[in-house]
C-alpha cells in the first residue's frame, strides 16, 4: 500500500446504521461508488469478532488499492495485515503506536484544535481527522464542533493530509473542501444509504468539483 493514499472519501464503519445489510456488501458497494480509503469501526464487537471482519475486508479492499484502517486497536490491524490504525485523544499515543507499527504503517489521529494538529504532526502521524466538523448524532462523545473556521485554522497550522468528519454529506461536503480538507469521512451518509454505491458517487462528485474550485 502506498504511503501517500487518497482520502478524498472515507468511509468509516457502522454496524448500527447498515440496517441489517453486511458491512462486506456496504463497503464493496461504497468502493464501487468512488470511496477512496475504508475505517473499520467497530465500537461493540469482541476481539475475535474483530479481527475476522478486518481480515475479511483486507482480502475485498487489497487487490483493489483500498487502504483498510482500523479504529483504536492497533493489535488488531497489525494482527490481520490491515494497513493502518487511527486514534482518538484518549487511545494509545501516536509517538507509542509509531514504535511498535514501525514506519511503513499508516497512523490517523483525531484532533479538534491546532494544539493537537501540531503535536500529532510533531509524533509522527499520518494524516488527521479532524472531528467533528459539525455535530452530529452518530458519536455522541466528541468535543465541540470544530466548524469551517476551525478547519481553515488547523489547514494553516499543519501540512499533513486532512480528513474532515462530523455531520458532513453531500450539501455541506463541498464547502469543507474549499476549507483545506483533503478528504471527507462519512459514516451514516453513506452507511445508512438505501443505495451506498450511489450515495458514494454523488459524494465523490462533489469532492471532485469541489477541488478544481480550490
Amino acid at each position: 500500500m502506498s504511503r501517500s493514499p487518497d482520502y478524498s472519501l472515507y468511509l468509516v464503519t457502522d454496524d448500527a446504521l447498515a440496517g441489517g445489510r453486511s458491512i462486506e456488501w456496504i463497503v464493496a458497494e461504497a468502493v464501487a461508488g468512488g470511496v477512496t480509503c475504508v475505517q473499520l469501526r467497530e465500537k461493540h464487537a469482541e476481539s475475535r469478532a474483530y479481527y475476522e471482519r478486518a481480515r475479511a475486508l483486507r482480502e475485498r479492499l487489497r487487490p483493489l488499492g483500498i487502504p483498510l484502517i482500523i479504529n483504536d486497536r492497533l493489535d488488531i490491524a497489525l494482527a490481520a495485515g490491515a494497513d493502518g490504525v487511527h486514534l482518538g485523544q484518549g487511545d494509545l499515543p501516536c509517538v507509542e503506536a509509531r514504535h511498535i507499527a514501525g514506519p511503513n504503517f499508516l497512523i490517523g489521529i483525531s484532533v479538534s484544535t491546532t494544539a493537537e494538529a501540531q503535536a500529532a504532526a510533531r509524533d509522527g502521524a499520518d494524516y488527521l481527522g479532524i472531528s467533528p466538523i459539525f455535530d452530529t448524532p452518530t458519536k455522541t462523545d466528541t468535543p465541540p464542533a470544530t466548524g469551517i473556521d476551525g478547519l481553515r485554522a488547523i489547514r494553516a497550522a499543519v501540512s499533513l493530509p486532512l480528513v474532515a468528519i462530523g455531520g458532513i454529506k453531500a450539501e455541506n461536503a463541498a464547502a469543507v473542501v474549499r476549507a483545506g480538507a483533503d478528504g471527507i469521512a462519512v459514516v451514516s451518509a453513506i452507511m445508512a444509504a438505501a443505495d451506498p454505491r450511489a450515495a458514494a458517487r454523488a459524494l465523490a462528485d462533489v469532492v471532485a468539483r469541489a477541488r478544481q474550485q480550490v
